[in-house]
C-alpha cells in the first residue's frame, strides 16, 4: 500500500494550477477560389498530407424519383445557363445525397479530374473527402466524379490533366469509352473518304 505524502497532509496553501492552453484553432485545409477547371473550385490552403479527411460533403438525403427529378431539371437549365448542373451523390439503392439543398457546403466546389488527388468516402449516409496524395498549398483538390458510361457525351472534361480522356467517366469505363471514340474515329474518317471521291 502505497504511502501518503506529508505534503498532502501539510496546511499549506498550494497555488491554483494554471488553466491548460486552450488548443489552438487549425487553419481550414481549403479555401475557395476561381477555377481554371470550372467556375469555383477548392484550393488548398497547406499542405495536405495523404489520407487526410479535408471535408465532408453535406447534403440533404433524398430519394430515387426526386433524385432523378432534380437532376433532369438542373440538367436542363444548365444547358441554357452554363452553370454547374448536378450535386448529388449515390449514397445506395434507396437513398441519394444532394450537395446543392445545404448551406454550406464547399465540398460541392471540388471539381472533376481525370488524374485526381483526392476521393470521396461514403460512411453510412455521410461522404467525406480525403486526400489521396500528399497535396502542396496551392494546389486545385479534385476527385474523379465516377459518371457512369450511359451518358458520357453529356459530360465534356476540362480538368488538362495529361491523363485527361476528354469526359468526366469513371475511370473503370475509359477502356469502353475509347473504342467507342475509336469506331466514330473509323465512322467519320469512312465518311470523309466517300464525300471526297464524288
Amino acid at each position: 500500500m502505497a504511502k501518503k505524502s506529508s505534503k498532502a497532509a501539510s496546511k499549506k496553501k498550494v497555488p491554483s494550477p494554471t488553466p491548460p492552453a486552450k488548443p489552438a484553432v487549425e487553419a481550414p485545409w481549403y479555401r475557395v477560389e476561381q477555377s481554371s477547371i470550372h467556375n469555383r473550385g477548392i484550393f488548398a490552403a497547406r499542405d495536405i498530407p495523404n489520407g487526410t479527411q479535408i471535408v465532408e460533403y453535406y447534403g440533404e438525403r433524398i430519394g430515387k424519383a426526386e433524385s432523378l427529378r432534380r437532376s433532369n431539371e438542373r440538367l436542363d437549365r444548365a444547358k441554357t445557363t452554363g452553370e454547374a448542373a448536378v450535386y448529388i451523390f449515390t449514397l445506395n439503392s434507396r437513398w441519394d445525397l444532394d450537395g446543392s439543398a445545404v448551406d454550406p457546403n464547399d465540398a460541392r466546389f471540388i471539381n472533376h479530374s481525370c488524374d485526381p488527388n483526392c476521393q470521396a468516402y461514403q460512411e453510412k449516409n455521410q461522404v467525406f473527402i480525403h486526400a489521396e496524395r500528399d497535396i502542396k498549398a496551392g494546389e486545385e483538390l479534385t476527385y474523379n466524379y465516377g459518371f457512369d458510361l450511359d451518358h458520357w457525351a453529356d459530360h465534356p472534361c476540362c480538368c488538362g490533366s495529361k491523363y485527361c480522356v476528354g469526359f468526366i467517366l469513371d475511370r473503370q469505363h475509359w477502356p469502353a469509352l475509347l473504342e467507342i471514340l475509336q469506331e466514330r474515329r473509323k465512322i467519320v474518317k469512312a465518311q470523309k473518304k466517300k464525300a471526297a471521291s464524288k
